[in-house]
């Protein structure tokens, strides 16, 4: 079993959209564990701020069929995929790492840029996973959320309730 960390995001109707994009990794994965729901400001594009957070789930998927059901939980969920790339979404769940895998694997990129880019991404998984490798920096996400500049991105803790 591969030990995935996936992140979701929301900006329209957040809390429905989270809500129903976690219980949907549950009925396809079971147990999964998520790390505290942080509000951000949306990055790249003008809009209503975002709700994210970070689960780690298990599987036996391979990388590209794991994209493709996560793809399928996106577009059950209202996901439009004909706009601006930068744009509002009702859900947003990516593969930010799969194991140790780097590198392409099944048109997937590994680790996804993401984590060290972005507050909304690296934050809750240093949470989640904070002694951790990050499979081609070789420090734990602690470290890298650590040496993050924290004032490039506003973001804050939320109260979310999801079972």
């Amino acid at each position: 079993m591969a030990r995935v960390y996936l992140s979701l995001g929301s900006n329209i109707n957040r809390c429905e959209h989270l809500s129903a994009g976690l219980d949907a990794l549950v009925r396809e994965f079971g147990d999964l564990q998520m790390s505290q729901v942080y509000e951000s400001e949306a990055v790249g594009f003008e809009g209503d701020n975002f709700y994210n957070l970070v689960a780690a789930v298990e599987t036996d998927l391979p990388v590209g069929e794991l994209a493709l059901r996560l793809r399928q939980i996106e577009d059950d969920n209202g996901r439009l995929r004909s706009g601006p790339k930068f744009s509002a979404r009702t859900l947003d769940i990516d593969i930010l790492t799969y194991d140790d895998r780097a590198g392409d694997v099944d048109g997937v990129t590994l680790p996804r840029d993401e984590i060290l880019k972005n507050a909304f991404v690296l934050l809750p998984l240093s949470e989640l996973a904070p002694d951790s490798v990050h499979p081609v920096e070789g420090k734990t996400y602690q470290q890298l959320w650590d040496e993050y500049d924290q004032a490039l991105q506003k973001l804050w803790p939320v109260e979310f309730d999801w079972p």
